[in-house]
C-alpha cells in the first residue's frame, strides 16, 4: 500500500522498518525535527529520520500540521493511509481525513486501558500482569478511536519500562504489518471502546521519581521498574540525591522506620518501607556511573541506621 508514515522515536522506527521490509510503499516520512542530544547537545537526527534516511525515503520534519500548505503537501502524496507511532504531535481532523482509508495508531497499550502519553510504564506501575498493542483508528480524541487489532504480551515480575518498550516495539511492528494485511483484504473490524475501562496515563515527570519510603516495598519496586530508564526513581540521603536503578522487594520482620538502612552489602542495601523492605541492587550518585550495589559500596561507605529522607 501507498502510505503516509509519522512517528519519532525508536518504538516508532520498529514499525517503520518493518512496514519498509513488507515491501509497504512509504511515500513520505513525517518526525519531530532534530532535537539537541549527547554531552555537546549536538543536534541529532530521531531514530525514524535515521531509517528514513538510510533507506532514501521523502521527510518532512514540520512543528505543526495545523497549515495549510502542510496538509496540500499531505494531500498530494495521494496515500491509501495513514500509520502513526509516537509522532509527538496531535493531528487535527483535516490531517486525519486526508487519506481514504484513515490513520491508523499504534498503540503500545490494550486499549482502553491506558490512554495518553506513558502507558508503557503506567501498566508498570499499576501492577498490570499484562498489558499489549492495539492498532486504533484515530479519530479526534485522544486514544479513543475504534479498535482494530489487538495483542496481549504479558509483563514479566523482571521488565523495566525499557524491556518492556522493546518487546512492545516488536510487537507493533508486526502487528501493523498483519493490520495492513486485513485491511487490504478488507478484513478489519471496527470495537468500540469501553468508556468505563479508561484510564489516563500520564506524561511521567522527575517529580514524581523521588521514592516515598512510607509506601510498601512493592509499590517502590514498581516504580523503580517503571522509571528505569527515564526519570529513574531517586532517593536522597545526606543531602545528595542517589539514582536507583534496580531493587526488588524483600520478606523480612518490621520494627523499622520507613527510609531506614537496615543493612548494606554485596548483595544489596536494604531500605525500611512503609511495609515489608526494599533491596536496592543497581544505583548511582550524582555525577557518576551506575554500577552493581557491590561496587558502590566500595567507593561509598553507608552505615546501619542512616535514614533516607521521606
Amino acid at each position: 500500500m501507498n502510505i503516509l508514515f509519522a512517528g519519532t522515536p525508536e518504538f516508532a522506527a520498529s514499525a517503520l522498518r518493518a512496514l519498509i521490509a513488507a515491501g509497504h510503499v512509504v511515500s513520505l516520512v513525517l518526525t519531530q525535527p532534530d532535537r539537541p542530544a549527547g554531552r555537546g547537545m549536538k543536534l541529532t537526527p530521531s531514530p525514524v529520520k535515521q531509517v528514513a534516511l538510510a533507506h532514501g525515503l521523502n521527510i518532512l520534519q514540520s512543528p505543526t500540521l495545523k497549515e495549510a500548505a502542510i496538509q496540500r503537501e499531505l494531500a498530494a502524496v495521494d496515500a491509501e493511509v495513514m500509520i502513526v507511532a509516537a509522532y509527538g504531535l496531535i493531528l487535527p481532523k483535516a490531517v486525519l481525513d486526508i487519506p481514504p482509508r484513515g490513520c491508523l495508531n499504534i498503540h503500545a497499550s490494550l486499549l482502553p486501558r491506558w490512554r495518553g502519553a506513558a502507558p508503557i510504564q503506567r501498566a508498570i506501575l499499576a501492577g498490570d500482569e499484562q498489558t499489549g498493542v492495539t492498532i486504533m483508528q484515530m479519530d479526534v480524541g485522544l486514544d479513543t478511536g475504534d479498535m482494530l487489532l489487538k495483542e496481549a504480551l504479558p509483563i514479566d515480575c523482571g521488565d523495566t519500562a525499557q524491556t518492556l518498550h522493546d518487546k512492545l516495539a516488536e510487537q507493533g511492528a508486526r502487528l501493523i504489518v498483519a493490520a495492513l494485511g486485513k485491511l487490504e483484504k478488507g478484513g478489519l473490524v471496527p470495537e468500540k471502546q469501553d468508556e468505563v475501562l479508561a484510564n489516563y496515563a500520564a506524561k511521567l515527570t522527575k517529580e514524581e521519581a523521588f521514592l516515598d519510603w512510607s509506601q510498601t516495598a512493592t509499590r517502590l519496586s514498581l516504580a523503580v521498574r517503571a522509571y528505569n530508564p527515564f526519570p529513574v526513581a531517586q532517593a536522597r540521603i545526606r543531602g545528595e540525591t542517589w539514582r536507583i536503578w534496580q531493587a526488588q522487594p524483600v520478606t523480612t520482620e518490621g520494627g523499622h522506620r520507613p527510609g531506614q538502612v537496615l543493612g548494606a552489602d554485596r548483595h544489596g542495601i536494604l531500605i525500611g518501607c512503609g511495609t515489608g523492605v526494599l533491596r536496592i541492587t543497581e544505583l548511582q550518585k550524582a555525577g557518576g556511573k551506575r554500577m552493581p550495589v557491590g561496587d558502590f559500596l566500595a567507593g561509598n561507605s553507608l552505615q546501619v541506621g542512616e535514614c533516607f529522607e521521606i
